[in-house]
């Protein structure tokens, strides 16, 4: 085995394994959703007892709950970063194209919730981005000070809790006036309006958790994204990747001794039910869950240094290239999988069947990925985006 690193790559081949990576642990974590919404989820989940089921719940817990979005949402700020630097530096930026671009995602991210999934976060991204790209001309140390500040900022459920009263929005009504069996029967067996009238309401009554817990992490990784792009560290990162490693090692183990801790001693005892302190407990939890996926990305960089790692790792480029599309894909695999149009399947696999049919599927996409890449350039949404946003028809076919 050749244990030797190889010489510095093309980084755009690491964020395309960065990319593919987040892909496949977003799925891992959206399929159980999809398998079951969130209001069913206690009553579902009680009755899988097996240790086959009950080992792929802890994996899932330590390993995938809450540490992909971080990364995507850091992807995606990074490539904004690069992308506004790179046509600043040619002089061809304008916000125009910018706005465009975003608009464009906003119209894929809406599409997705009416048309499969209400899970959608690429509108998210769209509006986030729009913020952002004002700051990437900001200090460093402007930068650094937002991330901490959104991510450790105590009083977003009071501001929203403020507004909603003065506005008389209450986003729990939405979904209230279906049961736990009408969603059952409406996903399994109702017809395809219906399906898009009830993700609607899901979207809806899920407001508070898009905009209370992802959106901070969200426009915080932006922002890192863009403090790592404006700084070129992309273009060094071996070099970045090794200068903090020690810091980075004993972050992680003492962010992960906390998990530890909160996942199977903290519930034991009754001061984890007090409000405050309970609040805290839970802040501190989605800080290292964050710190986990900013790992991931470390460890990769850090292991396809080396030729046998490089060659596990280099089948995620192909779905890292179109990720947008894999992104959506996923949503209408698990749409004719669990829905009245396809096999019906909701509320019917356990844990362990789910994460291994997200297994099953990523592979299908690295295979189709792959293969569609042999023929074009871009994915069929990276083409239509760039094509929107360019405003004109751009080639997709590879000249052979």
């Amino acid at each position: 085995m050749n244990t030797t690193p190889t010489t510095t790559q093309k980084r755009i081949e690491v964020l395309d394994i960065f990319r593919g990576f987040a892909v496949f642990g977003i799925f891992m974590v959206n399929i159980e959703i999809m398998n079951c919404t969130f209001i069913n989820q206690d009553t579902f989940s009680q009755q899988w007892t097996s240790h086959l089921d009950q080992l792929s719940v802890r994996i899932l817990q330590l390993f995938f709950y809450s540490k992909f979005f971080p990364i995507f949402s850091f992807l995606f700020g990074l490539g904004i970063a690069m992308q506004i630097k790179n046509r600043i530096e040619k002089n061809e930026y304008s916000f125009g194209f910018f706005l465009r671009r975003m608009i464009i995602l906003f119209i894929f991210g809406a599409l997705h919730i009416i048309l499969f999934w209400s899970g959608d976060v690429i509108h998210l991204y769209a509006i986030l981005g729009l913020l952002t790209a004002f700051l990437i001309k900001k200090s460093n140390n402007l930068l650094l000070s937002l991330i901490i500040l959104l991510l450790i900022f105590p009083f977003y459920d009071h501001i929203f809790g403020f507004f909603a009263q003065w506005i008389n929005f209450s986003p729990s009504q939405f979904i209230e006036q279906f049961s736990s069996e009408e969603i059952t029967t409406t996903i399994r067996n109702g017809s395809y309006l219906s399906g898009i009238h009830l993700r609607i309401l899901e979207y809806i009554s899920n407001i508070p958790v898009l905009f209370l817990y992802l959106a901070p992490i969200a426009l915080s990784m932006f922002l890192l994204g863009i403090y790592f792009g404006k700084n070129n560290f992309v273009y060094s990162i071996d070099a970045v990747v090794e200068k903090i490693k020690k810091p980075v090692l004993s972050i992680v183990i003492l962010s992960n001794i906390y998990r530890l801790i909160f996942l199977f001693l903290l519930p034991k005892y009754d001061f984890y039910r007090n409000e405050v302190l309970h609040s805290v407990f839970i802040k501190l939890m989605v800080i290292s869950d964050l710190i986990m996926g900013l790992f991931y990305l470390w460890l990769i960089v850090w292991l396809v240094r080396f030729p046998i790692w490089k060659k596990i790792f280099s089948p995620l480029t192909y779905v890292g290239r179109m990720a947008l599309t894999n992104y959506i894909m996923h949503s209408v695999i698990g749409l004719f999988i669990f829905s009245s149009i396809g096999f019906q399947l909701y509320e019917t696999l356990s844990p362990y069947q789910t994460a291994l049919l997200a297994i099953v599927v990523f592979i299908v996409q690295i295979i189709f990925s792959k293969i569609w890449l042999s023929y074009f350039v871009y994915g069929p949404l990276e083409w239509i985006w760039r094509c929107f946003s360019y405003k004109k028809l751009l080639p997709i076919k590879i000249n052979k």
